[in-house]
């Protein structure tokens, strides 16, 4: 039976399409960590931690992971940790992760990534496989408009729907008279088709805020209202007070939050993520416990880069729970890419393939692991050192 052997990080930066920012967020996307793991037998599976500083929960429940951090936690204390686990056991992987240091999900969600994807390499089966195997072949794509000036995400809009984009999510929550006129805006260039989704990102103050700014906007038929301030509490009071579904995302990492989001009884959706939880195996029950209470669910993430967004897929085409369109990249390296916009954040990326996009979703890869090959060529292009 093959073991993991070792365990490398690597630091690296993509070169982004335009600027995507939300609230809160004061760095780039794209400088996340890399996880190199090999097994007994020559076999190499790569996991990625889309780690931001600015990322955290409610009221400081659960902090930031900078790439530095990110690197210093898995080098210092995963690594040793999870050398030697037969591959497949990721139950055990996690138990020493989270017996040798508290918290971090995003450092450990990168180890247990390269972990699925070795095991898969070794099995000859796709991770959806591993993870129970894949409740649709295709996983339908929402873009997001980040913080940039409306004329620029009204010529965004209107090329990514030509190309079968379905789904769209702006981003609001900085400046309450923007906000309308953005969202206005986006649905006109949009058209009727077209679901919208806002995300606030925790950016109202109030939930009466919230709730002023939406009426402002309701009219251009909002398909759900993400995060529009801090707390599980008061997005439920948001909840109480306006028609569209409401979804918490910054609220909502892991199980326990699930069931206290559950308990409330208001807040329709949440936004699942492969690494706020810790990995795909904490994930998936995730997806489990809101299928149990009748909340429906998405995948979201930080932008990763096409290695952490292949577990991404595998995700959302394994769990029964997520039947929303979700936010997440088309990963597409630069030799592939042809002018398309959407799902596109990056101007270049690590798989060997491009992520194939049919009618507004990505198709689910087949191949073992993760899916798709990783260009080592790339990796040490955009290397970078902290």
């Amino acid at each position: 039976m093959p073991n993991i052997k070792s365990v490398e990080t690597i630091v690296v930066q993509l070169p982004t399409r335009r600027e995507h920012k939300w609230a809160g967020l004061t760095e780039v996307i794209g400088r996340y960590v890399l996880v190199k793991m090999t097994d007994t037998d020559g076999r190499v599976g790569w996991g990625e931690a889309p780690a931001l500083k600015d990322w955290g929960g409610e009221f400081g429940r659960y902090y930031g992971e900078s790439a530095k951090i990110v690197k210093a936690v898995i080098d210092t204390y995963l690594t040793p940790a999870v050398v030697g686990i037969e591959l497949g056991n990721i139950a055990e992987l996690h138990k020493r992760m989270d017996a040798i240091i508290r918290g971090y999900p995003y450092a450990k969600a990168a180890v247990e990534f390269a972990a699925y994807d070795l095991t898969g390499r070794w099995l000859d089966v796709p991770v959806h496989t591993l993870l129970g195997g894949k409740s649709r072949d295709s996983v339908p794509v929402t873009h997001s408009i980040g913080l940039i000036p409306i004329e620029e995400a009204r010529a965004e809009v209107a090329q990514v729907a030509k190309e079968g984009i379905r789904t769209i999510k702006i981003k609001i929550g900085v400046d309450p008279d923007r906000d309308i006129r953005m969202v206005h805006a986006v649905r006109e260039a949009a058209g009727d088709a077209m679901e919208i989704c806002v995300d606030a990102n925790e950016g109202y103050r109030t939930p009466g805020e919230a709730v002023q700014i939406y009426r402002q906007f309701e009219s251009c038929r909002i398909k759900y209202v993400e995060q529009p301030v801090m707390g599980i509490e008061r997005i439920s009071e948001v909840a109480r007070r306006i028609d569209a579904p409401v979804m918490a995302d910054e609220s909502a990492w892991n199980g326990h939050d699930a069931i206290q989001i559950i308990a409330n009884g208001q807040i329709q959706i949440v936004s699942i993520y492969t690494t706020k939880a810790g990995g795909l195996y904490k994930a998936m029950g995730v997806g489990a416990i809101c299928s149990a209470a009748g909340i429906i669910c998405n995948v979201n993430g930080s932008i990763e880069t096409g290695i952490g967004n292949l577990a991404n897929v595998q995700l959302a085409a394994a769990s029964p729970a997520v039947t929303l369109s979700c936010v997440i990249p088309v990963s597409v390296p630069a030799e592939a890419q042809t002018g398309q916009l959407g799902g596109i954040y990056y101007r270049d990326d690590f798989l060997t393939a491009p992520m194939k996009l049919e009618n507004g979703a990505i198709v689910l890869p087949d191949g073992p692991g993760m899916g798709i090959d990783v260009n080592l060529d790339k990796i040490e292009k955009y290397r970078v050192e902290l």
